[in-house]
């Protein structure tokens, strides 16, 4: 799959993190400093959404349970061997689009 408009920059602040519609997948997309960052939406433990959770830096916590994850590498905190899938982001004009091949 190709790079897929996600949002517009300005709808993401900075320290967010929300749930948006990628083609066919719901991504947990992200923005940390500025820069913007997309992983699986489905938290490894039970399923839980990781777009609802909350971001502090680039750690996101699960809303269900607590685990968490790296928001820029995907992996998760409790064991970094394993994590979700972490998607490639690129910025173009005022609009952030992603590539969940």
């Amino acid at each position: 799959m190709a790079f897929v408009r996600a949002a517009k920059a300005a709808d993401v602040g900075v320290g967010t993190i929300r749930e948006v519609q990628v083609g066919s997948t719901v991504v947990a997309f992200a923005n940390v400093g500025g820069c913007f960052y997309a992983i699986s939406n489905t938290c490894l433990h039970r399923g839980g959404p990781l777009g609802q959770g909350a971001l502090d830096g680039k750690t996101l916590t699960c809303p269900w349970h607590g685990w968490q994850f790296d928001v820029t590498t995907g992996k998760a905190g409790m064991n970094p061997g394993t994590g979700v899938a972490c998607y490639p982001t690129e910025v173009r004009g005022d609009e952030v689009f992603v590539d969940v091949g």
